[in-house]
């Protein structure tokens, strides 16, 4: 656990050398999982149990991944690059957190991403991007009045993946900060806000209280074994 200046962040980091980090949306039926528990629950009935889990970024108002959605290497939902959107994710720069089909990890902004030609294993896009090679997005205001409970993720030498979500709300400065000054990270992106959860089987839940939570689209997870049906 971090203390950031506007309160408490919890920190999960992977190893993807030994972590296999997944992405879910549907079920083997076509439906949206919907839920940490849901997904946790298809796991156990087959056996499995689920370690890591959160969610992956903003969606629409039809409960589906508002950008890009990447899982086992198939395009679910496009790259989005309408700009001028209200809301987060249309913030600039956003980004795409992936990870390639050799099995490294990375972050880049929507332009990038366009230009670099990946070959992603998964992939999620969101926005806004908290840091851009080193700095902190140029939008957010150190002062701002806008304070939600916030998740994000960077990627940082030897394909450590880095999660955090803030226990009490926190403005984009602030939470952006954490990610380049405590966590060391050049690149990291805001993956959601007010609903976002981590949860791990050895702490259970993180972030923001369960009454806040609304149905998920995508979800990162790892599992102790194969993972679940995307």
């Amino acid at each position: 656990m971090l203390h950031a200046d506007e309160g408490d962040v919890r920190v999960v980091t992977l190893d993807l050398q030994h972590d296999p980090l997944e992405l879910f949306w549907l079920d083997a039926d076509g439906r949206a999982y919907g839920s940490i528990d849901a997904l946790r629950l298809d796991a156990e009935a087959s056996g499995r149990k689920l370690l890591f889990a959160t969610n992956a970024g903003i969606y629409d108002r039809e409960n589906r991944p508002l950008g890009l959605t990447i899982a086992d290497g198939k395009t679910l939902r496009p790259l989005n690059t309408t700009q001028g959107r209200s809301g987060n994710f249309g913030m600039q720069p956003n980004g795409v957190f992936y990870v390639d089909r050799d099995g490294h990890a990375g972050v880049a902004t929507t332009a990038a991403w366009r230009e670099r030609g990946i070959e992603a294993r998964l992939a999620t896009q969101s926005g806004p991007m908290l840091v851009v090679d080193g700095a902190l997005n140029a939008n957010f205001v150190e002062d701002s009045d806008s304070r939600k409970w916030r998740s994000g993720v960077c990627v940082r030498p030897a394909d450590e993946v880095v999660f955090a979500v803030s226990e009490a709300p926190v403005t984009f400065h602030a939470f952006a900060r954490v990610f380049r000054d405590a966590l060391g990270c050049r690149d990291a992106l805001y993956l959601d806000g007010t609903l976002s959860r981590i949860y791990t089987a050895a702490d259970g839940y993180s972030g923001a209280p369960a009454v806040m939570v609304k149905p998920y689209a995508g979800m990162l997870a790892v599992f102790a074994s194969a993972p679940a049906s995307r």
